[in-house]
């Protein structure tokens, strides 16, 4: 029987690489990213699975906070929406990490990388065909970087060629992104030989569990459903401002429709029932735009 249960879930994500129990599938896909000239060898996981993270159906941004023992402070996410200010939301994250390092009174040498990593379904940078980025503070023009500071990595899965016939012997981060994007494809011992690393097979007994244990199953069903529920109103919202533009001018409508997408991005973010794409449209691009800026601050004062 095919697995039929999707990696880039979150809360199968959550579970497979953020459960202490699966340590091993973390440090396993953490050195693929990283590629170190020192592994990543143990991470101790700040943020734990937990059922109560998936208690309703809303969707939020689900990440793996964890630390090394080298002092490296990790946050891992997987996204299955591209959005606006993503990328500087990545950063964002990375710095907040790099300065809740220093307590009172500590040392600024004292600070170890803050590392954010964004594991995509979607493309993030159309025009280029490079699966992963990273980047650093550096001055390029002579070759230099800030070492042990801020590092953002964008994996996006899907430009990665990947070839049943060859997966077996492929480099061990396109290994993982046939795991993500074709896992609920094949039946659990096809996939085993196919992907033979320990930390897989690890990983797909979990995800393999999930699809056995009925608790588990509706949970997946339940967010699975949240999961397409969202990216259909982010949808609607960009064809509605698409139908905004074409009644009042092609530039306002799709401002109104880009902001009616983020209010609701914001909304699912701080944990709050998402406005209706009727009332928000019933709003001036002016009103729409308050709305926006009073979110970004609400969302901005919870993380800091």
């Amino acid at each position: 029987m095919l697995l039929g249960i999707q990696p880039t879930v979150d809360f199968v994500f959550k579970k497979v690489f953020g459960s202490p129990e699966n340590i091993p599938v973390l440090i396993g896909l953490l050195n693929a990213i990283l590629k170190l000239a020192h592994p990543i060898v143990h991470v101790e996981i700040l943020n734990p699975f937990s059922y109560q993270e998936f208690a309703d159906e809303k969707l939020v941004v689900l990440d793996i906070r964890a630390r090394d023992s080298a002092g490296r402070w990790l946050n891992i996410e997987m996204q299955v929406t591209v959005f606006a200010g993503l990328l500087q939301r990545l950063v964002y994250y990375a710095c907040t990490m790099y300065v809740g390092q220093l307590d009172p009174g500590g040392n600024y040498k004292d600070l170890r990388s803050a590392i954010s990593i964004c594991l995509l379904n979607k493309k993030l940078f159309r025009e280029d065909t490079v699966a992963h980025h990273r980047f650093r503070l550096a001055d390029p023009e002579h070759s230099m970087e800030v070492s042990d500071s801020i590092e953002v990595h964008t994996v996006e899965l899907t430009k990665y060629n990947l070839q049943e016939q060859t997966i077996f012997s492929a480099p061990a981060i396109e290994q993982w992104a046939f795991f993500f994007l074709f896992a609920d494809r094949y039946e659990p011992e096809r996939l085993r030989g196919l992907l033979p690393g320990v930390e897989f097979q690890q990983a797909i007994s979990v995800v393999e569990a999930i699809a056995a244990k009925t608790e588990d199953r509706m949970m997946y069903d339940q967010r699975l459903k949240a999961q397409r529920d969202y990216q259909w109103g982010l949808d609607s919202a960009r064809e509605e401002g698409m139908e905004e533009g074409m009644e009042k001018g092609m530039e306002k409508g799709m401002e109104k429709g880009e902001a009616v997408g983020k209010i609701q991005i914001l909304q699912e973010l701080l944990g709050e029932q998402s406005s209706s794409i009727a009332s928000l449209r019933e709003q001036t691009v002016s009103e729409l735009s308050t709305m926006l800026v009073n979110l970004q601050q609400r969302l901005r004062s919870r993380e800091s």
